[in-house]
């Protein structure tokens, strides 16, 4: 298989049942404790800005955004970012986040916040939020809290509590 044989396309409603399940199979039971979903918890996430890897018309990634907020900052959450095993290690998950930093940047989004190994998004633009900064909903290893600024000082206006951009009026 080579690479031209992956179709990205926006996210659709008829590929929910798919990506949970490629979400079930990358992250487990345990992904409905950690933070991010907890976010995620209180509204929809942006499907303009989500999207799938398609191999013989079967979903085998997808990224979501989410619009969050903290103090008077709003940014998107990336993730959950997950694709199927048998097509790991090709750069599809690279792609995925490219392709949706590109529509975030388009859609006006200051930054784009995720919580995530640094060696891994560190290249695609990703750096640590400083320490404090931002406060999640449910305990994070601050080394995993990064940010990718796409407008000067976006980043810096994020504070406090982030939660849902819809909770945040």
């Amino acid at each position: 298989m080579s690479s031209a044989d992956i179709l990205y396309l926006p996210e659709q409603p008829a590929h929910d049942a798919e990506i949970d399940l490629i979400n079930e199979e990358a992250f487990g039971p345990g992904r409905f404790t950690r933070a991010a979903y907890k976010i995620r918890e209180g509204g929809p996430h942006e499907r303009l800005l989500s999207f799938v890897a398609l191999h013989k018309d079967e979903v085998i990634g997808s990224v979501r955004m989410t619009w969050i907020a903290a103090g008077k900052g709003r940014a998107l959450l990336l993730g959950p970012l997950a694709v199927r095993p048998a097509f790991k290690n090709i750069g599809i998950g690279r792609k995925l986040v490219h392709i949706a930093m590109d529509a975030a940047r388009e859609a006006g989004a200051g930054a784009v916040v995720l919580v995530g190994d640094a060696p891994y998004y560190g290249p695609l633009g990703f750096q640590k939020i400083p320490y404090g900064q931002i406060v999640m909903p449910r305990p994070v290893d601050p080394e995993r809290l990064l940010a990718a600024e796409l407008q000067d000082g976006a980043v810096a206006e994020l504070r406090g509590d982030v939660v849902h951009a819809v909770l945040a009026g």
